[in-house]
């Protein structure tokens, strides 16, 4: 079997930046993180997954010091796409979101398991539920693509 390289990805490496951030992975021709690679920025937030131009874009997970974490689609560094972010206090939000916002369909579940009364599930305007909607398939498309993400970056 031959693996398939991204025709952008001419390298792979190991930076540290001058202000401590820190990267292992690809690389393309301009010097950009550009591939499936591994960032730790200086705060402690972790991001594993797939870079484009330098950004995080593509699947991938970030990990952030206080606990919080998202796993899903990333497009030109920030969530955009479908994904799950869990708080550090245990809630999360399963369903969609735009330019690292929480916005379109969703679900909201609290750290004791349950989706609130009446249930926090519709669509959602930067954070705020505008209007209940049960939507499944997106919960479910939400997972799918978090899990996507977290094996992508285990084989890496």
């Amino acid at each position: 079997m031959v693996d398939v390289v991204d025709p952008g990805v001419v390298k792979t490496g190991a930076y540290k930046y001058e202000d401590g951030t820190r990267y292992v992975g690809e690389w393309n021709a301009k010097g950009q993180k550009h591939g499936m690679g591994h960032l730790v920025l200086p705060d402690g937030t972790r991001y594993d997954g797939a870079l484009i131009g330098g950004l995080c874009s593509g699947l991938g997970v970030m990990a952030f010091p206080d606990g919080a974490k998202y796993e899903g689609e990333f497009m030109q560094g920030w969530f955009h796409g479908h994904g799950v972010f869990w708080r550090a206090d245990g809630m999360k939000f399963e369903g969609e979101f735009r330019g690292g916002r929480v916005w379109g369909l969703g679900l909201v579940t609290f750290n004791d398991g349950s989706n609130g009364f009446p249930r926090n599930e519709g669509f959602f305007q930067d954070c705020r539920m505008v209007r209940r909607k049960r939507c499944p398939e997106v919960v479910q498309r939400a997972q799918k693509v978090a899990y996507m993400a977290r094996a992508q970056c285990q084989q890496f």
